[in-house]
């Protein structure tokens, strides 16, 4: 251990920060409980650096380490910490002692940080996880209006593939516009829908009583799903942005995965930084993102093959990729899920996670050795036909030599 160092244990909440300084030998030098405004933050960084702390640590709580990290990590190094890597011992209830005990784990190297990303992947992340929130934003209000409409009579949702198509906004936009007629909304129904169904079925769907606070509402539920959409467009748009800024090549080079596009290559890249350095094996980027399955096992009897807790943002992202990826036609991961789910006979969401995982081990490799994504099934399919054309080509030397 070495005997120059000064270490500082925080215990982060909402209203307060506790702080304690610890010298090398376990001796605490300085002890003080703070507020969390940012004149007492700067006052903390002072205070510390008075005291000549070179090392801090803090526990991840929710988000209030966040303005504690950025008002202290010009000053020293700071690591951030899972709490339940430094709460296992009983008796430390007090916030005073936990702060004491974080500068003493720190202090004795028995805590290792969590991995925080630079400032411009901070704002990459801000952007990546409005849209998450926003997208749960839009599935409120769309269910809302569906609601709204289908308590007037209008049933039309029940025919439709889905609320947000064409038929169904352009009947929402009607309605507004104060066009209740179903002999009108009927028009604005796709062919399609109407010849599957039958014209009456329609008909009958779109007849409803409407009020004047009914179209009131439901224009209301459309400004709000309008306003959603635009948020969602700007930032994806500043998010991708970014990506072509400062990540360009790792941007092109995740869309070379069956399933990644445009919005799942930024929010890889948000999550993860495209650095890879932060995760000397794909396995503990898989265990970081939360993809591993948990080890629970006694008496020689597994008790929960689950996944962990992890980054539930770039999981969700990943879950999101594997579907696509598992309908995407002559590749690995359709191949692996047809064989899964038909063959084998394996739960179908236990297989998305099974490809997600491997899809996160392939971002790994590619991110870690700059290379484009190989898909191995058309690879084979490549070497079958390749030694099928030799085989033909012997077998018509053979028969032209025959005929000679």
């Amino acid at each position: 251990m070495d005997r120059q160092r000064t270490v500082a244990g925080l215990d982060v909440h909402k209203d307060s920060i506790y702080l304690c300084v610890m010298g090398h030998d376990e001796a605490i030098i300085f002890q003080k409980t703070y507020g969390t405004l940012t004149p007492g933050l700067r006052q903390m960084c002072a205070d510390m650096v008075a005291h000549g702390v070179t090392e801090a640590a803090m526990e991840s709580t929710a988000t209030y380490w966040v303005p504690v990290w950025n008002a202290l990590c010009d000053s020293m190094s700071l690591k951030l910490v899972n709490p339940y890597f430094i709460k296992q011992l009983p008796g430390r209830k007090s916030d005073v002692k936990d702060a004491q005990w974080i500068a003493e784990c720190l202090l004795k190297n028995l805590i290792k940080g969590s991995f925080v990303p630079d400032g411009v992947v901070q704002d990459m992340r801000k952007y990546n996880r409005r849209i998450f929130d926003l997208n749960d934003d839009m599935v409120y209000n769309t269910n809302k209006l569906d609601a709204a409409l289908q308590r007037c009579g209008f049933r039309l949702s029940n025919y439709v593939t889905k609320v947000n198509g064409k038929s169904y906004r352009s009947c929402i936009a009607a309605i507004i516009n104060g066009t209740t007629d179903p002999a009108e909304l009927v028009k604005l129904v796709h062919g399609k829908t109407v010849n599957k169904h039958g014209r009456e079925v329609i008909m009958a769907a779109v007849t409803a009583d409407f009020h004047q606070a009914d179209i009131d509402l439901i224009r209301q539920y459309k400004e709000m799903i309008d306003i959603i959409e635009r948020q969602i467009k700007d930032c994806q748009s500043a998010l991708t942005a970014l990506c072509r800024k400062h990540f360009p090549t790792q941007y092109e080079r995740l869309q070379t995965i069956p399933g990644v596009k445009e919005r799942a290559a930024t929010a890889i890249i948000a999550e993860t930084g495209a650095d890879m350095r932060h995760f000397p094996k794909s396995t503990n980027l898989v265990g970081w993102c939360g993809l591993r399955p948990r080890n629970d096992e006694s008496n020689r009897k597994i008790k929960s093959n689950k996944i962990t807790h992890g980054n539930k943002f770039l999981r969700k992202i990943l879950i999101e990729i594997a579907w696509t990826a598992s309908r995407t036609r002559n590749c690995f991961f359709s191949n692996f899920s047809y064989v899964q789910c038909t063959v084998r006979r394996k739960t179908k969401m236990k297989v998305q996670v099974a490809i997600a995982r491997k899809i996160l081990v392939a971002v790994w490799h590619m991110l870690s050795n700059d290379e484009d994504f190989i898909d191995v099934y058309l690879r084979g399919l490549a070497k079958e036909a390749e030694e099928h054309r030799q085989k033909q080509e012997s077998i018509q030397r053979i028969e032209l030599s025959m005929v000679n």
